[in-house]
C-alpha cells in the first residue's frame, strides 16, 4: 500500500534528505514538499509534489494536506521549515523579538494542527515529527528567539502526544546539533566539530534517518519524545560556541 507525506522546508538540507529517504524506502509513496523558494525544488522528481508558499500560512498547509491525501492516504507530516535570525532583548525591539519567536513557533503549530485535523477527518492513524534543535535546551547567546520557539515546539510536541495519542496520532520531535547543510557551510570549522563528542557534525541524511524512523511503524510505541541527533553535543559542559 502506498502512503503520502508532507515535508515543510523540503527544498534543501534536512528537508530534502527526509524526502529522499521517504521516496527510497517507499517506492510508491508520494511526498508533498512545502517550500518558499521554487528553485530549491529543481532537483525533485515526479513523486514530489511542490507547494510553493509559506508553511505558516493555514491555506498553504491545508493545500499541501489535500494534495497529499489525493495521492495516497496521508501518513506523516514533518515540520522542518524554520526562520534563522539572531536578536537580543537589549538591542532589538521587543516587537521584533516577539515576531521572530512567533515566526518559528507558528510553522510548527500550523503544521501540527493541519495534520491532526486531516488524520481525524480521514479516521486514519498518523505521525508528526517536529524538527527542533539542540538550542531548545542549550541556548547560544544571541539566539533567544530561535531557542525560545524551539523549546516551545518541544512542549507542543508533548501536549499533542498526550491529547491525540489515543486517537492513533503520534507526535515526536528530533533535535539536531550542527548539521552540514548549505546554511552551515561557511561555519563548518574544526572548532564546531569539537562541540560534538563524535568529533564531527551530522550529515542531513543522518538526521533524516531518525525522522523517517519516527514516521514508520517501527516507532509505533514512540510518542511525545524528543530525540537528540547531535552526536552527544547536549551532554557536553561549557559550549565553546557560546560568546559574550
Amino acid at each position: 500500500m502506498s502512503f503520502s507525506y508532507v515535508v515543510t522546508g523540503g527544498g534543501r538540507g534536512i528537508g530534502r534528505a527526509v524526502i529522499e529517504r521517504l521516496l527510497h524506502d517507499g517506492e510508491k509513496d508520494t511526498v508533498v514538499a512545502v517550500e518558499r523558494d521554487p528553485g530549491a525544488l529543481a532537483w525533485a522528481g515526479g513523486r514530489v509534489v511542490p507547494v510553493i508558499g509559506d508553511a505558516a500560512d493555514e491555506e498553504v498547509a491545508a493545500w499541501a494536506a489535500d494534495l497529499a491525501q489525493e495521492a495516497a492516504p496521508l501518513a506523516g507530516w514533518v515540520n522542518n521549515a524554520a526562520v534563522f535570525k539572531d536578536a537580543s532583548v537589549h538591542s532589538s525591539p521587543i516587537s521584533e523579538i516577539r515576531a521572530l519567536i512567533a515566526a518559528n513557533l507558528d510553522l510548527a503549530v500550523v503544521g501540527c494542527a493541519t495534520a491532526v485535523r486531516h488524520f481525524l477527518a480521514a479516521g486514519t492513524p498518523g505521525a508528526i515529527v517536529n524538527v527542533t534543535s539542540h538550542q531548545a535546551t542549550r541556548a547560544v547567546p544571541g539566539s533567544l528567539p530561535y531557542s525560545t520557539a524551539k523549546a516551545a515546539t518541544e512542549g507542543l510536541t508533548r501536549a499533542l502526544a498526550v491529547e491525540y495519542g489515543r486517537r492513533g496520532i503520534r507526535v515526536n520531535a528530533v533535535a539536531p546539533g550542527s548539521v552540514a547543510t548549505e546554511r552551515y557551510e561557511e561555519r563548518l570549522t574544526p572548532e564546531l566539530a569539537r562541540l560534538h563528542p563524535l568529533g564531527r557534525v551530522a550529515t542531513a541524511a543522518e538526521v533524516a534517518s531518525v525522522i523517517v524512523h519516527l514516521l514508520s511503524s517501527d516507532a509505533a510505541f514512540v510518542n511525545g519524545a524528543t530525540i537528540p541527533v547531535d552526536g552527544g553535543r547536549t551532554v557536553l559542559g561549557l559550549d565553546p560556541e557560546a560568546r559574550e
